[in-house]
């Protein structure tokens, strides 16, 4: 082979050695399905932006909540800052449809386990169990049991089951009312317009302990019904087994109680224990 066909040679077998690094470093970009290596780079979180508490947007753009700080522990755990976090609205009806698509790694927003969903998306968790309740003025002693909402107006959102169920399981004779948001209920609520509110009692705690109504409402403590609160993760994702060895650390290292109490303490929220992973309550 003469020196010209050689340097030729070389610099073809370099070109194909530079394709082939190319296209490694393109497979390694995983897009929204999940990366889990903890190289750094940028994961996606679905959270509730509008849900003081629990998960919330504010103003100058910066994210609080419970949530929030779950999915930040979760998202250290699995080798991400706090800068690497992209957060991205989940709102309840587009949170399976988030996961199936890949917009999210995983969604941390009052995300109920059931068997519906359990068919269309995986589950880490649960990591909080709440219960439906209700809200009531601070001062409000007339209600002590649920059978109490009978003849009370009741509120919730536009669309809620929580009120439905009050309705039609405990308090057939509850006055129903439905406004466009919580907020909403709770200026009915604090203006005497409304009796009581009702949702997940971690949101209802969640409201209740913002600085603008603090020691003005109480929870009733009726515990209606059982909300295990999950991580969502696509179907068959490694993430659902790192996101659990997470969730259990940030227990045993006392961050979830300490996150239980900056985000609900307030609206002295008598919150259940830290769940079990795998144990879903019915």
């Amino acid at each position: 082979m003469n020196p010209s066909k050689l340097t030729k040679a070389g610099v073809a077998a370099a070109a194909a050695l530079a394709l082939s690094f190319s296209l490694v470093a393109c497979g390694d970009d995983n897009g929204g399905g999940g990366s889990s290596s903890g190289n750094g780079d940028k994961v996606t979180v679905g959270i509730k932006f509008d849900q003081p508490g629990i998960g919330l947007k504010t103003p100058d753009g910066t994210y609080t909540g419970f949530d929030v700080d779950v999915a930040t522990y979760v998202a250290k755990e699995l080798g991400h800052d706090p800068g690497d976090i992209e957060w991205k609205e989940a709102k309840s009806a587009d949170r399976e449809t988030m996961l199936q698509r890949g917009d999210v790694d995983y969604i941390v927003a009052s995300y109920s386990i059931n068997d519906e969903r359990a068919e269309k998306v995986d589950f880490a968790g649960p990591y909080l169990l709440a219960h439906q309740d209700v809200l009531i003025r601070a001062d409000d002693n007339s209600i002590t049991k649920p059978e109490d909402l009978n003849n009370k107006k009741l509120c919730s959102v536009t669309g809620s089951t929580s009120a439905q169920n009050v309705k039609e399981r405990i308090a057939p004779q509850a006055q129903l009312q439905e406004y466009g948001g919580y907020s909403e209920c709770l200026t009915g609520l604090e203006n005497g317009v409304i009796d009581a509110l009702t949702t997940d009692d971690s949101i209802l705690a969640g409201y209740a302990s913002q600085p603008e109504f603090e020691g003005k409402f109480k929870l009733a403590g009726f515990k209606m019904s059982n909300e295990n609160y999950g991580i969502g993760v696509q179907k068959g994702s490694e993430l659902k087994e790192q996101i659990n060895d997470a969730l259990e650390k940030m227990v045993a290292d006392g961050s979830w109680d300490k996150a239980v109490k900056e985000n609900f303490g307030p609206a002295e929220y008598k919150n259940e224990p830290a769940p079990e992973i795998g144990v879903i309550v019915k």
